[in-house]
This record gives C-alpha cells, structure tokens and sequence, in this order.
C-alpha cells in the first residue's frame, strides 16, 4: 500500500526532492488522516487525494526557496501546510533551514508540535496571533489558504522587520489579483503553473514596497 502511495510523489523528483522524504511524508499523512478525525485539519473531502492536493501541492514550492535562506516562516500554518511539508524536504536538502510556524489554534499547534518531534524536524511552533507580533525577522514568508493577497502584503510590511520574499498560492482570479496588488505596491515577482491544479499558480514576490498615495 505504501509503495503504490509513494508512486504520487513521482513528479516531485525533477524538483530535486529526494526518494529519502517519500516516507516521511507518508508518516505525516498518516498521522494527518488519524488526527483530523478529532480536528479539522484539512477538508474530510481531500483525504482520500492528500498526497496530491496537499503533500504534491506544498512541495512544488522548493524550487522557489532559496538555499542560503537561514528561517522560513509558514504564516497561517494549521495543520502544517506548506511548512511541515518543506521542513521534510530541507531536513535531506538543507539541514540547517529553520522552519517557524504560526499558528493561532491551540489544538492544531499540539498536533504541529507532535509531527515536528515525531519526524524530527527542524521547526518551531509558535502559538500567536501573527496579527498582533511585531518586528519578525525571517528570510521567507510562505503561506498557503490563509488570507487574500492585500492582507498579507500587509502584513509583511507592517509585522516583519526584515524579509527577502513571500510564497503565495493564488487561484484562478489570479491575473485580476495580481493587478489590483499592483496598484498599490511595487514588487517584483516569479510565476509557475501549478503542477496539482490547472487553475492555480504559485507567485514568488520579492521587493516589496507599499505605493505612496
């Protein structure tokens, strides 16, 4: 059952994701589907496709993801999507990344902290309203089904200190969204196709300034 599990993983292999986190992230699924019975971690829908609409869908991101960056901070975090997902490919491809994960829910920051010890990751949870902290430092923001576009940019300009790029998701009103971001901020970005949804794209901004009225 395992091995044909694994073989969704596949496409992932172009992205220099090593065969040696295939089996980690069969633990994390398995210990997402035992929990999400008791919190809802992701939708009762997507259990039976996690490999690709969830593990596949956050890991396609690491060619986005600097190697000298020192700390990653996956803001929204929930059940560990994307930042658990990359901290088992950084544990093979970069041992010293550090993964920080915001999270409100003291429950689902129970379950991040057991996956984290459980699968020895390099990661710390952080149970705060990331809204209301201050002054963060991090190199990259990344973040996956937590708030529209405009209120992270915010965000990162008004609670980060200092960060080099922001990691979004963005579906299929992605142009439109991009353009009225545009509007009132000047950044610089990258674009891919998403490999799990035709109508998805996963944008990489970098410079971000807020426009002057």
């Amino acid at each position: 059952m395992i091995d044909s599990n694994i073989l969704e993983y596949k496409n992932l292999e172009p992205l220099n994701v090593s065969r040696e986190t295939f089996p980690q992230f069969e633990a994390y699924c398995e210990l997402l589907k035992k929990e999400n019975n008791k919190i809802n971690l992701i939708s009762k829908s997507t259990e039976t496709e996690m490999r690709k609409r969830h593990i596949v869908d956050c890991a396609q991101t690491i060619d986005f993801i600097d190697e000298n960056y020192k700390v990653c901070t996956d803001v929204g975090s929930g059940s560990g999507l994307p930042g658990i997902v990359l901290a088992i490919i950084m544990k093979i491809n970069k041992p010293n990344m550090k993964f920080h994960l915001y999270e409100k829910s003291f429950k689902k920051c129970q379950f991040l902290s057991a996956v984290k010890e459980k699968l020895d990751l390099n990661a710390e949870v952080f149970q705060k309203d990331i809204f209301k902290e201050k002054n963060i430092e991090t190199d990259l923001i990344i973040t996956r089904a937590f708030k529209p576009l405009p209120i992270v940019l915010d965000l990162a300009e008004k609670n980060f200190k200092k960060f080099k790029s922001l990691i979004i998701f963005l579906g299929k009103n992605k142009k439109d969204i991009l353009e009225k971001a545009l509007s009132n901020w000047s950044f610089d970005y990258k674009e891919k196709k998403s490999m799990t949804s035709s109508e998805s794209k996963i944008i990489k901004i970098c410079n971000l300034k807020k426009n002057e009225n």
